[in-house]
Order: C-alpha cells, then sequence, then structure tokens
C-alpha cells in the first residue's frame, strides 16, 4: 500500500469507530463539564497530547482548564471534574491522580478502552472508545496501526465532537471562541 491508501484505511477504521461510542456516555461528560467549577484533563503520552488539545480548546471557550502536571495547574476541588484519556485504564501515574481526585470528592471521567480497568471503576462518567491497547496480543479489535493509535486517534476526535455538542448547548460559534485565541506569537 502506498501512504495514501493507509490514509484511506485510518479514515476507515475511524468511521466504524463512531458506532461503538455510546451517546449517552458521552452526554454524561458534556453535562459534567457544564456542572464543573474547573476541568481539568491528563493523560500519557499520545493520549496526554490530546487531553492537551482539549484543555486549549475548552480554554478557547471560556471554560476553565487545566492540564494536570503543568506548573500553572490551580488545586482540584470537590465542585471540579478531572477527565483522564487512558487506553488501557491502568496506568500507574492516572491510577494515584484519580485515586487522589476521589478522595477529594471531585468528579472523575474516564475515557478508555477498557471501563472495567482501574480507573473506570473510580470514574463516575465512564466513556468507552474503541481501539486497540499498546499490546495488541490481548485484544479482540483489530486495527492496521502500531500500538495504541487508533485510540488516541478517536480521542482526538471524541474531544473534538465534546466542543461541537458544548458550543451547541451554550450558543457559541468559532469567531466567538477566537478572541480567546493567543494573539502574542
Amino acid at each position: 500500500m502506498n501512504t495514501t491508501q493507509y490514509l484511506a484505511e485510518i479514515i476507515k477504521e475511524l468511521n466504524r469507530s463512531v458506532d461503538l461510542i455510546s451517546n449517552d456516555e458521552a452526554e454524561k461528560l458534556v453535562n459534567g463539564i457544564l456542572e464543573s467549577k474547573k476541568v481539568f484533563v491528563a493523560g500519557a503520552g499520545r493520549s496526554g497530547f490530546m487531553a492537551k488539545s482539549f484543555a486549549m480548546r475548552m480554554m478557547h471557550m471560556g471554560i476553565d482548564a487545566f492540564v494536570i502536571g503543568e506548573t500553572v495547574t490551580p488545586n482540584f476541588e470537590k465542585d471540579d471534574i478531572l477527565i483522564i484519556g487512558s487506553g488501557s485504564g491502568e496506568t500507574k501515574g492516572l491510577v494515584s491522580m484519580a485515586e487522589k481526585a476521589k478522595s477529594i470528592g471531585g468528579t472523575i471521567a474516564a475515557v478508555t478502552i477498557f471501563p472495567e480497568s482501574t480507573i473506570g471503576q473510580l470514574a463516575d462518567i465512564t466513556i468507552k472508545l474503541p481501539g486497540s491497547p499498546k499490546d495488541q496480543s490481548e485484544s479482540d479489535f483489530k486495527t492496521i496501526q502500531p500500538m495504541g493509535s487508533l485510540f488516541e486517534q478517536a480521542l482526538l476526535l471524541f474531544y473534538d465532537a465534546v466542543i461541537l455538542r458544548f458550543m451547541e448547548k451554550k450558543g457559541l460559534d468559532t469567531n466567538k471562541m477566537y478572541g480567546r485565541h493567543a494573539n502574542l506569537e
């Protein structure tokens, strides 16, 4: 296959993924964000990059959104939500964050391949995304892509869909959001 044929296959995989995501679960996440004072996101590796892009878009909408681990991140409180993107739901550092957030009394949302995972069980809101974990030998879900690529791509697109739903609920459009875009670059 050539590069554009691989791209077409990736897009087919992503298209098949859409029907495997629960709209009810997604709506619970949107409402959880709406009901929260501050939104915190976390993820490791590429999932962490997707979380950062999600936080950036939430900031553009005027939501107090923060990335766990950044130097300007405030404290997490009981009126806040922590959204963790983790394919396995077992990443040790993310499990610790979920446990700490739970002890504080905040809301935890897990976006994961495995809702039955440790993070999934700690979560108040769980969204199952399709995909294969890094070790694909333990997965029934087949993908041509390496490691967790399909999950990470679906995670980014899911987060963008959550943004669109939030925009709809709050009556926002891209022009209103652009006013919050970085302007010193």
